[in-house]
């Protein structure tokens, strides 16, 4: 898969769509599906844009939405589903400015697309002001999959977003059509944990404000842990998350490895400890009850 960082002038014609792509749901990965598939069908390229940092960022920076996966994770996904272009444009004043007309002159001429595959409420243009019928009056040809549906309700980024905020991760896999997953690099921390008794592997995100924090059951790549996703207000806080997971059994060097951690159940809220000897009986009490929920 080919990325850029701009639109680029293409040397062939494309099916595309056109979406944040937060958290890829099983609605958006119906979009990501159905642009695979026309395109193939007829010799196509496939393509996606997509937007960074996400639009509610830019224009409502403290009013906006946690992010549901990280840029690197959507591109990760796009690469494993086989996407031939993507290209990543920066929202900025000037994007956002930019008019309908310009937009779909960029798409036709510039991107060669041929098709676009997109949602039911699709707007774009500067204040939203065009939509399907004006990209159809210009010659490109618009497919709309349909909304997906989870017990009688949109599935949307919100309500992913909404499940983890709380725990429920059984909706979550429900929305997503797999479990929640945060990747990063294990880098070095302060090793406090280490002197408590249980060292942890300290996972830098590739985004900042994941909608969920506490302590939790998961597993880093195929190994079981309990992992602290918060602030560690015992020592002090920090001012972005950090992501720690003790792992069992466990004596491997993985600094610098890139992991996947995936999450299964919340075990409590993050709090802040008066002494680190309660700490130590805490972390103690989760270990038993992550290893009783994985029947360790």
């Amino acid at each position: 898969m080919r990325i850029y960082r701009h639109f680029e002038q293409a040397r062939s014609s494309c099916i595309a769509t056109i979406g944040n792509y937060d958290g890829i749901h099983l609605g958006h990965q119906s979009l990501i599906n159905h642009v695979i598939s026309e395109s193939r069908a007829k010799n196509l390229e496939s393509a996606v844009i997509t937007f960074e940092p996400h639009p509610k960022e830019f224009f409502q920076p403290k009013a906006a939405p946690k992010r549901v996966i990280s840029l690197r994770e959507k591109l990760e996904f796009f690469h494993s589903h086989k996407l031939d272009r993507a290209y990543v444009i920066r929202f900025d004043e000037n994007f956002s400015n930019l008019e309908g007309n310009d937009f779909i002159e960029i798409l036709k001429n510039k991107l060669l697309v041929e098709g676009l595959v997109v949602g039911d409420d699709f707007r774009f243009g500067k204040k939203r002001q065009f939509g399907i019928n004006e990209l159809k009056q210009f010659g490109i040809q618009v497919t709309q999959p349909g909304t997906i549906f989870l017990n009688d309700e949109r599935i949307s980024s919100s309500r992913v977003r909404d499940a983890l905020q709380d725990a429920d991760f059984h909706q979550v896999e429900s929305l997503l059509g797999r479990p929640y997953v945060i990747a990063g690099r294990v880098i070095h921390g302060e090793k406090k944990a280490r002197l408590l008794g249980y060292p942890t592997a300290n996972v830098h995100m590739f985004h900042k404000s994941p909608p969920l924090t506490g302590v939790f059951a998961v597993k880093l790549d195929s190994f079981f842990g309990v992992a602290n996703l918060g602030l560690k207000p015992t020592f002090g806080g920090v001012k972005n998350l950090v992501l720690e997971v003790h792992l069992f059994d466990f004596d491997k060097n993985i600094y610098g490895k890139h992991v996947h951690v995936t999450f299964f159940k919340k075990i409590r809220d993050e709090k802040k400890f008066s002494t680190t000897n309660e700490l130590s009986y805490q972390i103690a009490s989760d270990v038993n009850d992550v290893k009783l929920f994985f029947k360790l």
